[in-house]
């Protein structure tokens, strides 16, 4: 399978998408900031002075998600139907792990936008909270589920 992003010079080229069928898209990515766990109840009890970090990261996220074709040079601009960006505080691990799922109906995958909305989800928390902590560490983006396209549907990861 030759690069698709690539033309027959090897010159940099936007894909041709236009003759693919619009299907339904579906993309999951999750990834996860981890911090001492006197941060982690900050965060969780509102108690950050920059205010509620798990309010502004959510919007961020969404966002972000709508911004990947400035982002990203060769992503396609996409009608969006639906993005959700959840956390969950782990105590346990002392980590805030996120959840995005983003759903398209198109004619490429929503990929991109749901990995973009985790990352710049991450990174707000670590800005809202670096006052407080500056050692915390983003980790673990990745794909976990996508549906939709010639592929169909990958699970890479269960839950």
């Amino acid at each position: 399978m030759g690069l698709t992003h690539l033309d027959d010079q090897g010159h940099v080229h936007m894909v041709d998408v236009g003759a693919k069928p619009d299907t339904e898209r579906l993309a999951v990515a999750k990834g996860e900031v981890t911090m001492r766990p006197e941060t982690l109840r900050l965060i969780a009890n509102n108690g950050v002075p920059k205010g509620d970090v798990l309010s502004v990261a959510q919007v961020a996220g969404i966002m972000a998600a709508k911004r990947v074709p400035e982002l990203i040079p060769l992503c396609h601009p996409l009608l969006l139907s639906k993005v959700d960006v959840q956390f969950h505080i782990d105590e346990k691990t002392s980590r805030i792990q996120i959840t995005a799922e983003v759903h398209s109906r198109g004619k490429t995958g929503v990929e991109m936008e749901a990995l973009t909305a985790v990352s710049v989800a991450a990174l707000t928390i670590y800005d809202m909270a670096k006052a407080v902590e500056r050692t915390m560490r983003i980790g673990n983006v990745r794909l976990v589920r996508k549906s939709g396209g010639k592929s169909g549907d990958i699970v890479l990861e269960e839950g």
